[in-house]
């Protein structure tokens, strides 16, 4: 019998998400003309969900270090993966509204010094540098566009 039954349930969710993913993959071509095509990332994006959820499954079965009759978790140890989660889909919502980066720069504020407690000094210099990096990687490296404001950032 599983000890514990979070991480089984995330790993069967997670499992069966990945097939699904392998699934549609397949039926777009693996490779192109010029290198790898429109298959290739999201078949070997499935594969590793499923293997990590294999390995989610698999450790439900061992025995956690507390021993077997743990307390059951606090809602407050809850509330924070459930506020980074919220943190991340309202970050999204803003991308077309305040742009890319001034999203990325309110999440990674908010995820360090709500959710890791540190100070805010840090978190800005931490976001923004985060923030030029993804722009200089995708914007000028490698010619994605993404979302901007009317300011143009």
């Amino acid at each position: 019998m599983a000890k514990d039954k979070g991480n089984l349930i995330a790993g069967a969710v997670l499992g069966a998400f990945g097939l699904y993913v392998i699934w549609v993959a397949t039926k777009l071509p693996y490779v192109s003309d010029v290198g790898p095509g429109p298959g290739f990332f999201p078949i070997w994006l499935g594969i590793g969900m499923v293997l990590f959820a294999s390995v989610l499954m698999f450790s439900s079965f061992r025995t956690s270090v507390s021993g077997p009759d743990s307390e059951p978790k606090s809602w407050p140890l809850l509330l924070r993966p459930f506020a980074g989660w919220v943190a991340v889909m309202i970050a999204i919502a803003l991308l077309g509204k305040i742009g890319f980066a001034l999203s990325f720069v309110i999440l990674t504020v908010f995820l360090v010094v709500a959710l890791d407690r540190r100070p805010l000094s840090l978190a800005v210099v931490v976001a923004v540098g985060l923030a030029v990096a993804f722009h200089l990687i995708f914007v000028v490296a490698l010619d994605v566009s993404l979302p901007k404001t009317v300011w143009g950032f």
